[in-house]
């Protein structure tokens, strides 16, 4: 069925067209004649159905025929998602649907400054994309106002829950108008989904197009059995075809680790997990999406909300830990009506824990021993890229050794004492200064190091130790000599 056919807005309908698209998927067939009429929704689909053009097309449209104002930091329409890959992602979708509408859309998510998304709202926003986390501090500095929210979105409401959400989301819906539409698309309906579902929809309208834990039917699953020696170059093999591929990790390190193996043994990777700034991500994943890099290498932030076309093998280089991780990982392959391949490298150890995990998603997949270089290794890589000198690292400079210039000495300084910028004897006992044990300069500096800002001593080499923390010149010796030994302050008057 096409868009036009499903009384999609005519400005829209030709955005669509623009990019290609014309026939509806069925998600959102089935869900855009409730949208768009005003009921709310709870959708249910197979992650890469669609869902996200199944919610926006009926935004802007609704938008479009109330004929709102747009408003200082009032948005009209919300849509939450859990995570800032995602929101961006929407954004996307969204973003030219909008334009065509004349409307004005902004995202919203922590991690970054929140200057940038304070001026938007200020200037006026009719669609408002944002992380729970980073709304909620806006709305409670003042920054936001819920109140003329006329269509609430809740997307991957699972996932949200997954990762605790639940409470924010409760209380950023509190603060939308009760009489608003509102729309909720979620994979499933665990872990208190089906508590939000009835306290803010209102006699919702059903759609599920997939079973909550059906595989994707054009999905080919590959259970890769390798010896614990041979895996990082069965791994290596697998993401040296020419297509894009994502390999996910259980943990933020290896992630790092296996991009950076990867690059340098000629296959270009970027990774993508918790610990890298914002700008990062985003400098990876555009490298990923435009094709300047076919490797991804991923924790599970990716495994939701990441729309990459054309991606044509999924690696779990370590097998998740629940079923629902490795229909999400899984998902970013395959995706709407496309195929797809999906592997899982197992070690001899892991394979009861496969076996379950398997079995928990409903998938039925062959296991196969493989060693480098194998033919089942070969037709799943299929043709080669060719190998990517890596770029050699830039040179570091390094800082030019200050030379000592001895300063002028000070009234009442010790002979043999410090350069420039130190003290005298006299300034320290004018000022109450400290005993010559500890003078040096955080206790870590000597005072030639001081006064010319070079390194001390290291720690493992020989040197004498003294009172100053440095070598004394032989005077200032005698003058403590003089002194009675007593290393204390010098009477100045």
């Amino acid at each position: 069925m096409s868009f036009a056919d499903l009384a999609v807005p005519a400005p829209l309908v030709a955005s669509l067209a623009a990019e290609g698209k014309t026939l509806a998927f069925p998600i959102q067939a089935a869900t855009l004649p409730d949208s768009l009429a005003g009921r709310d929704v709870l959708g249910r689909g197979a992650t890469g159905s669609g869902k996200t053009l199944a919610f926006s097309l009926p935004v802007v449209a609704r938008l479009l025929a109330s004929g709102a104002r747009r408003e200082r930091r009032r948005p009209h329409a919300l849509v939450l998602v859990p995570t800032r890959e995602l929101a961006n992602q929407v954004e996307a979708t969204v973003a030219p649907l909008a334009k065509a509408a004349g409307q004005v859309t902004t995202v919203v998510f922590g991690g970054v400054s929140q200057s940038r998304q304070e001026a938007a709202l200020n200037a006026g926003v009719d669609i408002l994309i944002a992380c729970p986390g980073r709304l909620d501090d806006l709305l409670k500095q003042g920054v936001c106002d819920l109140s003329a929210v006329s269509i609430s979105v809740l997307d991957e409401a699972d996932h949200m829950a997954d990762l605790g959400f639940l409470p924010v989301v409760r209380r950023i819906l509190d603060q939308t108008p009760a009489g608003g539409q509102r729309l909720l698309f979620s994979a499933t309906l665990d872990n208190g989904v089906d508590v939000l579902v009835k306290r803010f929809l209102t006699d919702p309208r059903v759609h599920a197009v997939a079973p909550a834990a059906a595989p994707v039917q054009t999905m080919e699953h590959h259970i890769l059995e390798v010896a614990n020696d041979a895996k990082g170059a069965v791994v290596r093999e697998l993401a040296s075809g020419t297509g894009r591929r994502v390999l996910f990790t259980r943990t933020k390190h290896q992630a790092k680790k296996l991009a950076k193996q990867l690059t340098a043994g000629g296959v270009p990777a970027v990774d993508l997990h918790g610990n890298l700034a914002q700008n990062a991500r985003e400098r990876n994943l555009a490298a990923f999406t435009d094709g300047s890099v076919r490797v991804l290498v991923a924790t599970d932030i990716a495994a939701r909300g990441i729309h990459v076309d054309e991606i044509e093998l999924v690696v779990h280089v370590d097998p998740p830990a629940e079923h629902k991780a490795y229909l999400h990982r899984s998902g970013r392959t395959a995706r709407a009506g496309a195929s797809g391949a999906v592997v899982t490298v197992m070690l001899p150890e892991q394979r009861a824990d496969v076996a379950t995990l398997l079995r928990q998603a409903k998938v039925a997949a062959p296991i196969t021993r493989v060693a480098p270089g194998d033919a089942t290794l070969a037709g799943l890589v299929g043709e080669r890229a060719p190998h990517v000198e890596p770029a050699p690292p830039a040179p570091v400079e390094q800082p030019a050794r200050a030379t000592r210039v001895p300063g002028p000495r000070a009234g009442g300084s010790r002979s043999g004492g410090r350069g420039a910028g130190g003290r005298s004897d006299a300034g320290r006992a004018a000022g109450g200064g400290r005993s010559d044990s500890a003078r040096t300069a955080g206790g870590a500096r000597s005072d030639g190091a001081r006064a010319t800002g070079a390194r001390a001593p290291q720690s493992g080499a020989p040197q004498r130790r003294t009172p100053t923390g440095g070598e004394a010149a032989p005077a200032a010796r005698r003058s403590r000599s003089r002194r009675g030994g007593q290393g204390g302050r010098v009477a100045t008057g």
